[in-house]
């Protein structure tokens, strides 16, 4: 499976590489501009007129050799020890991906508990959706889920029907608290604990493959916590929607408790 996986990764990647030959006229640029990493190590830019712009007589790539931006001052900024003048910088720095609370903001649930201490040791939930100790918290995210390597915008829209179906059955019955079951969440957070699980947690986090990113925990070790903030359903992404969806049409529930 692995080798499989790594051919269609080459196939895919080597697309990619020649499609930058095809469109950037430059062959410096060109070959400053290719990916050379596995895909789902980062991603290759691929927006209609990224590399186009590069044919633009004003636009230059200014390659630092993944050193970066030495210093900015009053007039532009300094790279490769070249001063570089500019009249306008645009930022773009990239962005830090929290897979589990960050506790940016602290999130605070029955007899003071934080989401922070309940997850202390690793993400626990049911679903990737509720947590038990914090009544009427719904998450809409992709740990403990589809994950990552499905289509994100279907994560979303999977958690949003399920949590509306959820509370429309409170209303139904009354309910003015829903909770998962001690019980339902840590069968679930099993599934995730054996260090085998499928889908992005499973493959891809720890990949020596890949350069330091938030897909190898920034190059630093893997252990249990980190596993479980970035966990997949272990049958992988299609078989979590099937079963998602299974489980909000049977109008059941198990695992949620409803009170009054």
């Amino acid at each position: 499976m692995l080798r499989a996986f790594e051919d269609s990764d080459d196939e895919k990647m080597n697309e990619i590489r020649s499609r930058v030959d095809a469109i950037v006229k430059d062959r410096a640029t060109a070959e400053a501009l290719k990916p050379w990493y596995r895909q789902l190590c980062k991603r290759p830019c691929f927006h209609d007129e990224y590399l186009q712009a590069y044919n633009e007589p004003a636009t230059h790539l200014v390659d630092t050799d993944g050193k970066g931006v030495e210093r900015i001052d009053e007039t532009g900024v300094w790279a490769n020890g070249v001063h570089y003048d500019l009249d306008c910088l645009i930022f773009a720095s990239g962005f830090e991906v929290s897979l589990a609370h960050s506790a940016n903001y602290e999130t605070v649930g029955r007899d003071g508990l934080t989401l922070s201490e309940h997850w202390s040791d690793g993400m626990r939930t049911l679903h990737g959706m509720q947590v038990h100790g914090f009544p009427n918290l719904f998450i809409v995210g992709l740990s403990q889920a589809a994950n990552i390597v499905a289509n994100i915008t279907h994560n979303y829209t999977e958690a949003g029907t399920t949590i509306a179906a959820i509370i429309s059955h409170a209303i139904e019955v009354d309910a003015n608290e829903v909770e998962a079951t001690e019980e339902a969440e840590a069968a679930w957070v099993h599934q995730f604990d054996s260090g085998e699980s499928g889908g992005f947690g499973g493959g891809f986090i720890g990949n020596l493959d890949c350069t330091p990113g938030y897909y190898n925990n920034e190059g630093r070790p893997v252990g249990r916590r980190e596993r479980l903030n970035a966990s997949g359903y272990p049958q992988g992404p299609m078989a979590y929607f099937n079963y998602i969806d299974r489980w909000r049409r049977s109008g059941e529930f198990k695992g949620v408790e409803f009170r009054t």
